[in-house]
């Protein structure tokens, strides 16, 4: 949420910073602290991080289409699931990267980088595919995949604004430390065989 929103495609750690909320200016307030600090440091930048403990959106869509006769789901915000695992898998092979570096260019490691798996979706995207992942698996939900509706931003209207865009690109990351990521999907697919302990 360091980014607008505003921008057509996918952002890379370049592109122009414009937080829309306090939260989104909080976390470029403590990136620039970083900075100026002129300590090593490795910032990342995520978007819509989910993990098997604690409330998260795949949780939540999967409860209320257990409970409800009918789901609504904003369809014009994208951005790229991530699990909180592959965050920890990937902040500790980029440290172990850095550790195997000699002296001098680990100073060039330093820096911002997104950490996000491949591909996009919706929300409503991201809650077809967790409801239609579980019913491929046997799971009943009196709301199914196919009737739930999409609905504008507009229309689901919340306290902060959020950004129509919060796509990232990972490639930076990738070639900087040799790393291959995989798709949001992956890491999805394994958190819902967690929640329906299938």
């Amino acid at each position: 949420y360091v980014f607008d929103g505003s921008k057509p495609g996918s952002y890379v750690e370049s592109d122009e910073t414009n937080p829309q909320s306090v939260y989104g200016q909080t976390k470029l307030d403590g990136e620039e602290a970083i900075r100026q600090s002129g300590c090593r440091h490795l910032i990342f930048r995520t978007s819509w991080v989910y993990a098997l403990r604690g409330a998260n959106f795949a949780k939540t869509m999967i409860r209320l289409a257990k409970e409800r006769d009918g789901l609504k789901v904003v369809a014009d915000q994208f951005g790229v699931p991530t699990s909180a695992s592959l965050i920890a898998d990937v902040t500790a092979l980029c440290l172990y990267n850095i550790e195997l570096r000699e002296e001098p260019s680990r100073d060039s490691l330093s820096g911002v980088y997104n950490l996000v798996p491949h591909g996009e979706t919706t929300w409503h995207g991201f809650a077809s595919y967790v409801i239609g992942n579980g019913q491929e698996r046997g799971e009943s939900f009196q709301v199914p995949a196919e009737n739930i509706q999409a609905i504008t931003t507009a229309e689901f209207p919340v306290p902060a604004k959020r950004p129509a865009n919060s796509r990232l690109i990972p490639a930076k990351l990738e070639k900087q430390f040799g790393l291959s990521l995989p798709l949001w999907q992956v890491h999805v697919d394994k958190l819902i065989t967690e929640i329906l302990g299938q």
